[in-house]
């Protein structure tokens, strides 16, 4: 029973530093617009609050969190070149104790983000329904 914990351990910390080396990489002068475009995608859904499917849904919701975080990096890790992900991974040893800071500043930043996107949609919902009504 330890070892499978441990064994759960290992990988989340392993999840944690590939999408730290997702973001150096997607800050490499040399991976490409998209490659960048898609690394952003998934870098905010890793560190959103707000899945997919929510993970008050027994199983699916922890579902998609199991399988769409790694499967987006891994092919977030593939459209990036090499050269890039190499300067990443060394520069990722080079600074692990810095890593957690950085995770609750991008983890606020992505909080804000979804705020306001929801406040921005509530609004425009509200501004339909008067306009409807005739208000």
């Amino acid at each position: 029973m330890k070892s499978w914990i441990e064994n759960l351990k290992n990988k989340a910390r392993n999840l944690n530093q590939k999408i730290y080396i997702l973001y150096l990489a997607y800050r490499h002068p040399s991976t490409p617009w998209y490659a960048k475009a898609f690394a952003v995608l998934v870098i905010g859904y890793a560190f959103s609050p707000i899945d997919l499917i929510p993970d008050f849904i027994p199983v699916l919701g922890y579902l998609d969190d199991l399988l769409l975080v790694p499967l987006g990096i891994g092919l977030a890790l593939k459209m990036i070149p090499q050269e890039a992900l190499i300067s990443a991974q060394e520069q990722a040893a080079a600074e692990t104790e810095r890593q957690i800071p950085h995770q609750r500043i991008v983890g606020v930043i992505i909080i804000i983000i979804w705020v306001t996107l929801l406040s921005m949609i509530v609004i425009w919902a509200i501004s339909l329904v008067r306009n409807f009504l005739g208000k």
